[in-house]
């Protein structure tokens, strides 16, 4: 009889994260790792800030040595992307025509930056940042670089802005929202981080868009033009207007796919054989209530030990409290929970001294916190959240001096 097998097409987090946890949750059978990269899976976050600062290396970077796969017993197959599934076979085809048999199947296919469509988007300097090649593009490109145009106030777009600015461009951020972060964070912190760039001098505009890039007669990217006909000098653009689900196998193969491929509890395709973990995959949210695809280091992680422990034989439904953090200047902000949907934010801490929290309630229920410079409230409110509670009442968040220390001392007496 033959050994178990495990194909994990995708090495970014959630998918190297799968192959490790299959073997230290005791998995004795064949483990494939499939990337597109020509590279040892690596960790994203710091491609934004350290990477891009040059205080960090890509060999600094790697999630695992090489020699880790090795002494696990897991092939490493990079800068071969999967092509096709064949599901009634239980086949994957590579692109160099290599094809891999399979028992379980996990699809890690990641996301993909959202293209720009306006003129000039195809522009030398304009690019996105997904992956070490983009970031070492940028980092390049930033040496050489006066203005950097950011389109789009998400974690990436404010991240390299951040790191721009400390890197002495001058720095553009356009925003076709009213407000940054506005699907991540509440208003209050928008408008916190929205004065944090401007005191380092970064020249943000909210509700604006960029119609047309122009360029100079080498074809490289010179200046931008907003609606309404205001340009601005430009000669390094970042795209960073959200990312879209890697679906393509999996639709092609005809498994379920809606904004993401589509999972049950157990982060299972529509065919058992396969299922799909990290930034591809939308699962139903044990926190929200309705299905969500979240883009995360938490949730690839969470999610990869998650699926290891079902194909080891103790399967569990995914119930991971999401958490998410970001680093810009010295403002290091930490995300507990969703904020979706909330109708109050209760302010613990004095938020002119850099260090506070904001609680998201909706009624009486706290869905979220936003800590900046604040790690034990962080730490203790996704203590007690993940655990589902105690968790203060408005009126006990709002109650002057306040603390998050003090309440779990309270609560555990």
């Amino acid at each position: 009889m033959a050994a178990p097998s495990v194909v994990v097409i995708g090495a970014g987090q959630a998918g190297s994260d799968t192959a490790a946890a299959l073997r230290s949750q005791g998995f004795g059978g064949r483990i494939t790792l499939v990337g597109a990269e020509g590279v040892l899976p690596y960790q994203r976050p710091p491609l934004s800030k350290q990477f891009l600062a040059g205080t960090r290396s890509s060999t600094d970077l790697a999630l695992r040595p090489a020699s880790f796969h090795t002494a696990q017993d897991i092939e490493f197959v990079g800068q071969d992307p999967a092509v096709r599934l064949d599901r009634a076979g239980a086949r994957v085809l590579l692109a160099s025509g290599r094809s891999l048999g399979y028992q379980h199947l996990v699809l890690a296919l990641g996301a993909r930056p959202r293209r720009l469509t306006v003129p000039g988007a195809g522009l030398d300097g304009v690019l996105t940042l997904r992956t070490l090649t983009d970031a070492g593009r940028l980092r390049d490109g930033m040496r050489d670089a006066g203005h950097l145009l950011v389109i789009g106030g998400g974690f990436v777009g404010l991240e390299v802005a951040a790191t721009a600015r400390a890197a002495g461009l001058e720095v553009t951020v356009v925003e076709a929202g009213a407000r940054l972060l506005a699907r991540s964070v509440s208003g209050a912190m928008s408008a916190h981080l929205l004065a944090e760039h401007r005191a380092h001098g970064v020249r943000v505009l909210l509700s604006r868009e960029v119609t047309a890039l122009r360029g100079d007669g080498a074809g490289h990217v010179r200046e931008a033009e907003l609606d309404g006909g205001e340009r601005i000098a430009a000669d390094l653009v970042v795209v960073g207007i959200g990312a879209l689900p890697e679906v393509g196998p999996a639709a092609d193969a005809g498994l379920a796919v809606d904004d993401g491929i589509l999972v049950d509890a157990f982060l299972r395709t529509s065919d058992p054989a396969v299922h799909a973990v990290g930034d591809c995959a939308r699962f139903p949210g044990p926190h929200t209530g309705r299905p969500v695809r979240l883009e995360s280091v938490q949730n690839a992680a969470d999610q990869a030990r998650c699926v290891a422990a079902t194909l080891c034989g103790n399967p569990r439904p995914y119930a991971a409290l999401p958490w998410f953090w970001t680093e810009q200047y010295g403002l290091r902000l930490q995300i507990a929970g969703l904020g979706d949907g909330h109708d109050r934010v209760l302010t613990v801490g004095d938020p002119s001294t850099g260090r506070f929290s904001l609680l998201c309630y909706r009624g009486r229920q706290l869905l979220a916190t936003e800590s900046v410079n604040q790690p034990a409230d962080h730490m203790i409110t996704r203590r007690l959240m993940g655990a589902g509670g105690p968790l203060p009442a408005p009126e006990e968040a709002a109650r002057p001096g306040f603390g998050f220390k003090a309440f779990q001392q309270a609560a555990s007496v």
